[in-house]
């Protein structure tokens, strides 16, 4: 029997105008191990306050500051002036998740020495057992505004006489149901694999508001999905997992989903070689937001969307002893969901291909270390899925022990980059990203974040203090943004301490 709980909270006062954020989340949990029930109850609560300040009215107060200045070489973070300065999105998520499961099998003696005169020690050996889960979730989402924001949004569906008063809500509770049946891998030598069959069913009801701002819109929908596991997880040599299920009645029907990987390890050397092969197809319906989402500026119904076609495939190498790390995949999408330049969703009836590749591979010689990862991604609809074309993250650093090795340290400094590409805006009302609009159309990237950092570990106690975006107003011009009008924050030193109890 074993009990617990998490409890965080997060604030961040924000470097910018109207930019806070604080999150909260408590989950108490409770489980049982026996030899043939095993069962696990969590319950978990989160909360989320973001102020919304909708980006900085002009990039030239991060690219140029005297070109809007008339003079004034820099301007301090939270004197740039912003779109919004009352916006304030909350979501609060909470779910109750049980996990159950009784295995039936039968004991066996242990080996015992040849001339042990004590009674064997028996072992309880599984072979079947049966599953039972179960969530239960209920959500909330709020975006409130009094800005006088004037053409920033297209369209008013709700309350047109009062139009800067933005009370937007929608509401969510989901129940679903898992049951399963598994044969255990290795009860006997012949039982090379594990396998499990399993039935979902899941509830699911929306509420929405009404153009008439008084009434609410219900939505009700219902899955149930059949599928089944396949895995090999012992062993040294081979391992494998296949997993899928299929639609059978309300929503899920014509949706499915498969996914697989197989991994082979060999000896090169002295050193273990790993092989890993992944796989994906799956046809899902858009989620429910993207058909349908009330609010006073954005307001959709579409129950005509086409199911989203995809199919990756992947492959991996992994050498231990060289550090090295190899990924290289392919994916296909068909009827691609998007939210456009207009911030609505939208689907592309034709096919986009990603391909994309990622090296890892760090270095040493003595206490001085590099470590490298470099990502190549391409998107044959640039347009429509925007991504940059390369990635980098460099992290150079010293790593030795003092007081007679008792204090582990580590100096350095890491880099992070990316390359220019036209990124998804962020539309705060409804919390999503989207096409940038035709006529406010710019590049992002092309600039590199630099922090150095110490860090020390002392038994149970860890501090680390780091100098971020060390950089700052060394570059001319800089393109320092995370997200289009959205600067990166500006150089600021951090620090924290961890101390872990236990006994």
């Amino acid at each position: 029997m074993a009990f617990g709980f998490n409890i965080d909270y997060l604030y961040g006062r924000g470097y910018y105008n109207h930019s806070s954020t604080s999150f909260f989340n408590a989950a108490p949990f409770i489980s049982y191990m026996g030899e043939r029930y095993e069962g696990t109850l969590l319950y978990s609560y989160n909360y989320l306050k973001n102020n919304e300040n909708g980006g900085i009215t002009d990039d030239n107060y991060v690219k140029d500051p005297e070109a809007v200045s008339g003079g004034q070489q820099s301007y301090e973070s939270i004197n740039m002036p912003t779109v919004m300065s009352t916006a304030t999105s909350r979501n609060s998520d909470s779910y109750v998740f049980l996990a159950q499961r009784y295995k039936l099998g039968f004991h066996r003696d242990l080996p015992q020495e040849e001339n042990d005169t004590l009674p064997p020690v028996q072992e309880f050996v599984p072979v079947t057992s049966f599953i039972h889960t179960m969530q239960v979730e209920w959500s909330k989402h709020k975006f409130t505004s009094e800005d006088q924001l004037k053409d920033y949004y297209q369209n008013t569906y709700i309350k047109p006489g009062v139009p800067y008063i933005v009370d937007d809500s929608t509401s969510y509770i989901g129940v679903k149901n898992t049951l399963g049946i598994s044969l255990l891998e290795g009860f006997n030598k012949y039982a090379k694999a594990g396998l499990t069959g399993f039935i979902s069913h899941k509830l699911s009801k929306y509420e929405l508001m009404n153009k008439d701002s008084v009434s609410i819109d219900r939505y009700t929908e219902n899955e149930v999905f059949v599928g089944g596991e396949l895995s090999k997880r012992q062993g040294s040599i081979l391992h494998y997992h296949a997993i899928g299920e299929v639609g059978l009645l309300g929503k899920a029907i014509g949706q499915f989903n498969v996914k697989g990987d197989l991994d082979l390890n060999f000896r090169l050397g002295k050193d273990t070689v790993s092989l890993i092969a992944r796989a994906t197809v799956s046809n899902t319906l858009p989620s429910f937001y993207m058909r349908h989402y009330h609010s006073k500026h954005f307001y959709w119904d579409d129950d005509n969307m086409d199911k989203e076609f995809r199919t990756r495939i992947e492959g991996e190498l992994n050498i231990e002893h060289w550090k090295t790390n190899l990924k290289a995949g392919v994916e296909n999408i068909k009827n691609y969901t998007y939210f456009n330049q207009q911030a609505l969703p939208e689907q592309f009836g034709g096919n986009i291909q990603v391909l994309s590749a990622t090296l890892s591979q760090d270095f040493k010689l003595g206490i001085l270390h590099l470590d490298n990862e470099v990502t190549w991604q391409k998107s044959s609809n640039s347009t429509i899925l925007p991504l940059p074309d390369l990635s980098l993250y460099h992290n150079l650093y010293i790593d030795f022990k003092l007081a007679k090795k008792v204090l582990s340290v580590q100096l350095g400094a890491d880099a992070r980059y990316f390359t220019k590409y036209h990124a998804p805006a962020y539309m705060p009302a409804t919390g999503q990203f989207h096409l940038q609009p035709t006529n406010d159309q710019v590049e992002i990237g092309g600039y590199p974040i630099v922090n150095v950092y110490a860090n020390l570990h002392l038994k149970r106690t860890r501090f680390f203090v780091m100098m971020y975006h060390v950089n700052d107003g060394l570059i001319n011009r800089p393109n320092a943004f995370y997200a289009p009008h959205y600067p990166i924050n500006p150089r600021l030193l951090k620090f924290g301490v961890s101390w872990n109890f236990y006994d």
